[in-house]
């Protein structure tokens, strides 16, 4: 399997030779096993041929969800790839023994020997599950359909039933070669004392050498699979400090979040309170346009009022137009009067208006003082023309 420290990588092969596929399109992607001695795992290359056949014949592939059991609970289920990918059944020829591989990217997700002693689990109609104790893990997929899961576990089965038939002939031919060995031992002692060695003698011996070399052989696997039991519980215990340090980091990413979960209502009480006081501040000016506006038409009426009386100053300066035109005059006089009741009213108004707003607008203050010494000059100026006009009216 591969694991931490030892990263595989896809390489893409070309089908060579009968592989004996069955049941599922065979897959173009190889992945072999690295040497023992170099710690296990997998590494890039097309499947290996030996003697003119792969090392590894895909016998089986389907498409499914993997899931690993999470490591700390050993409860919940972490998905080991975000969809589907492809789960394939190889069998290896030169060690007569079965894997399941599934790869997502670049990246291994299940690399697990199977065992006579493991067995598949279907714990619902779409989901089957089986431990993995090289791996220290517990292997989860979840399919598409009820046919797919059962295919899959019958060829679980299948695979199961083979590795077992695999490692009972093993054993049978371990026992075999030991029994051989000690006849061969003994044989040898009586070939010493005999004389002569017949054809049948020889070829037992040809035998028992074979034998031998077969042991050799069996005993340098059992050295290479211990040095791979080594390394994978190696890998597992960098595997724990890794989680380990994972836990801690999430603990503190969790503190941090909250920290800044914090900042975030602060400021969004200090935004709110913002808010608020640029909507009294909208009202404020609100009110000043409205002050200015009645300001403006107050001053607009004054203009007005003023230009009335540039015209009645031109009509004074022409007496005998005067004299002809003064009952005109006269009521003009009572209109203005009238006019100057109502602005004085108005000026009453205003007066209390301006009161009532000098603490906002006191700039205003001086500009209405003037505006009134004006108005009542004007008015005082009205009463002596008109007294004027009253008295050459005498006069004449």
């Amino acid at each position: 399997m591969c694991r931490a420290g030892g990263g595989c990588k896809r390489a893409e092969s070309e089908r060579k030779g009968p592989v004996g596929a069955a049941a599922g399109a065979v897959p173009e992607m190889g992945w072999v096993q690295m040497a023992e001695g170099a710690g296990g795992g997998c590494f890039p290359l097309s499947i290996q041929k030996t003697r003119g056949y792969w090392r590894e014949q895909p016998i089986f592939t389907t498409r499914a969800h993997v899931f690993q059991i999470d490591p700390s609970t050993k409860k919940n289920w972490v998905p080991a790839s975000k969809q589907a990918v492809t789960v394939s059944y190889f069998y290896d020829v030169t060690r007569n023994s079965y894997r399941i591989i599934s790869v997502d990217g670049a990246k291994v997700i299940i690399n697990s020997t199977i065992t006579p002693n493991m067995t598949f689990t279907k714990t619902s109609q779409k989901f089957g599950q089986w431990a993995d104790s090289r791996a220290n893990t517990v292997f989860g997929l979840g399919f598409s359909s009820e046919q797919q899961l059962t295919k899959f576990a019958d060829k679980f089965q299948e695979v199961k039933e083979a590795a077992k038939l695999a490692k009972d002939k093993s054993q049978e031919k371990i026992e075999t070669s030991s029994n051989h060995s000690q006849a061969s031992s003994v044989n040898g002692t009586d070939d010493e004392k005999a004389s002569h060695v017949g054809p049948a003698d020889t070829h037992l011996k040809s035998e028992n050498d074979k034998l031998k070399i077969a042991l050799t052989q069996s005993a340098a696997n059992v050295k290479k699979w211990e040095i791979e039991l080594q390394t994978l519980r190696e890998s597992n215990a960098r595997l724990t400090t890794a989680l380990q340090e994972s836990a801690a980091s999430v603990e503190q990413w969790k503190k941090q979040f909250s920290i800044c979960r914090d900042e975030n209502d602060r400021l969004r009480n200090k935004i709110d309170e913002l808010e608020e006081q640029c909507s009294e501040i909208n009202r404020e000016k609100e009110k000043n346009t409205q002050l200015k506006r009645r300001i403006e038409e107050l001053e607009s009426e004054l203009r007005e009022k003023e230009t009335e009386l540039k015209d009645l100053r031109k009509q004074s300066e022409i007496i005998p137009q005067l004299m002809s035109e003064c009952e005109y005059v006269s009521e003009k006089l009572e209109a203005a009067e009238r006019d100057n009741q109502n602005l004085e009213d108005k000026v009453r108004s205003l007066k209390t208006d301006i009161e009532e707003s000098k603490y906002r607008q006191r700039h205003l203050k001086v500009e209405l003082k003037s505006f009134l010494e004006v108005l009542d000059g004007k008015i005082d100026d009205l009463h002596d023309f008109r007294r004027g006009l009253s008295k050459l009216g005498t006069d004449n």
